[in-house]
């Protein structure tokens, strides 16, 4: 068993704070193989997050921009990194392939006073498992992943972040020359879905109960002396699946790309790139380019939530009875609660963002009647719901439709049952319901000039989407939706 309790470097001396540790280094072999950032030209810093590095037990206001640039490029890395990629499998878009970290070297852990956290360089260049792809990565897609893992953070989503990106000096190749870079990103951990898929393939129950402890270790510890532990440890990686998945829902989030490879077993979102925030509400929203099918559209996410679970309950058979067909019997239990589960915290978040205080039997019909009007009417989700939160009336003109006054009507009613004031009826809702989120417009606007040097535009994005839920005269301007319609994101490979 790897002891988490006892960490193996500790570098307490370290002018930066570095607390470091190797523990997956320390499982089976099989889960990965040595790795070592590439060479590269002339690494330069783009941006830097003080505030999470600050959250690291890491202080990097004294570092040069030189010497940041070198230790996030992977070129001067402290002493007690063992740089590392992660073997993996995943189902893409419905296919079971053998993958791994192909662009993406796990330096370690850094052991916080917050906890323990992988450090990663992604787009560092190959690894074992890169197949023919270069390993690298463009400016573009590594921006964006940190202005959204931010703005999600901001939103109290649980989330995978991003502590640095720097420029390598180099191009990279896709559609045409881009320049290329490298994002530093911090996560509880890598370990996915796909990571107990790999194992799974190979038929290797040893290294599947040992990886299985070791994450009940990491991120599930009150389960550790439990006697049912594996499946206590499926019931409680669906709980968190199923909350962050209506967290998603309910701000109009759509990840893009739910290949069980991104789903993080923490609870984090992982992953940040075909995604984007709908704008105008329609379930069957999709950006990815090649999302043809709409596999992945906003209203399929709670349904291939549950599909992806169960693939990950197949390979923890072995470990939940010692006969298979007592195995898929708790698996199949087990995953049939789900939908409830996710309903419970989708329909608490969305009785929070309509003021409601207590649960009643028609609040589902509710919400979905909001939902349907704002269909038909093209009505912006964020916008929408932040409109009924503030204490001015409603003088678009949309709301001043026959279906929206009938169902105000069955709103007010039911507002004007409950014991609190309309207006900390508002207040509380203005906690919930997002002013600003990353309009897809002004996020590919921020690139655009990242690109060609120019970041006023990035950080004055970022500053507006760490208040989300406040507004002032300057941030009003990223309320404003865009037309959608064609709008299409990338994976960035």
């Amino acid at each position: 068993m790897v002891n988490l309790t006892e960490i193996e470097v500790v570098a307490d001396q370290d002018p930066l704070g570095w607390r470091l540790d190797n523990t997956y280094s320390r499982l089976p072999g099989c889960l990965f193989s040595p790795a070592k950032p590439a060479e590269v030209s002339a690494p330069r810093l783009v941006i830097l997050n003080h505030k999470l590095a600050a959250d690291l037990g890491l202080d990097l206001t004294q570092m040069s921009a030189d010497a940041a640039a070198a230790l996030f490029a992977g070129q001067d890395l402290p002493d007690g990194f063992q740089p590392i990629a992660q073997a993996y499998a995943g189902h893409q878009y419905g296919g079971f392939t053998m993958l791994g970290d192909g662009r993406a070297i796990l330096l370690g852990e850094q052991c916080s006073p917050r906890g323990r956290f992988d450090i990663q360089l992604k787009g560092a260049g190959q690894t074992q498992y890169s197949r023919r792809g270069d390993g690298r990565a463009a400016l573009g897609p590594m921006l964006r992943e940190y202005i959204i893992s931010e703005a999600m953070f901001a939103l109290g989503i649980p989330t995978t972040r991003s502590l640095a990106v720097v420029t390598t000096g180099e191009r990279v190749y896709r559609q045409s020359q881009l320049p290329g870079a490298i994002l530093t990103r911090v996560a509880a951990s890598h370990i996915r879905v796909g990571t107990f898929q790999y194992l799974a393939a190979r038929d290797d129950e040893s290294s599947l109960r040992v990886l299985a402890d070791y994450t009940i270790q990491r991120h599930y510890p009150e389960l550790a002396d439990s006697t049912n532990r594996h499946a206590d440890f499926f019931r409680a990686v669906m709980d968190r699946q199923a909350a962050l998945i209506a967290r998603w829902q309910l701000v109009g989030f759509v990840h893009g790309v739910m290949n069980t490879d991104n789903v993080a077993i923490s609870g984090e979102t992982i992953d940040y790139g075909p995604c984007a925030f709908m704008n105008a509400f329609d379930p069957a929203t999709v950006f990815s380019s090649i999302d043809h099918a709409g596999r992945y559209a906003y209203g399929n996410q709670p349904a291939i939530a549950q599909w992806n679970l169960a693939r990950f309950a197949e390979t923890l058979l072995p470990l939940l009875a010692p006969q298979q067909d007592d195995a898929i019997a708790i698996a199949t239990d087990m995953l049939g609660q789900f939908p409830d589960l996710f309903e419970e915290y989708w329909l608490a978040g969305m009785r929070a963002k309509l003021g409601l205080q207590k649960a009643e039997v028609g609040d589902r019909d509710l919400a979905e009647s909001l939902l349907n009007w704002m269909q038909k009417t093209k009505a912006d989700f964020t916008n929408t719901f932040r409109d009924l939160s503030v204490d001015e009336p409603l003088t678009a003109e949309r709301y001043g439709s026959p279906e929206f006054q009938s169902w105000n009507s069955r709103w007010q009613l039911r507002l004007s049952q409950q014991s609190r004031s309309a207006s900390a009826t508002r207040t509380t809702m203005r906690r919930v319901n997002p002013a600003v989120i990353p309009r897809n417009h002004r996020v590919e606007e921020a690139l655009a000039a990242a690109e060609n040097g120019e970041l006023s535009l990035l950080l004055r994005l970022l500053a507006v989407l760490a208040t989300p839920y406040n507004v002032d005269a300057e941030s009003a301007g990223y309320q404003i939706p865009s037309d959608d319609c064609s709008y299409r994101t990338f994976c960035g490979t």
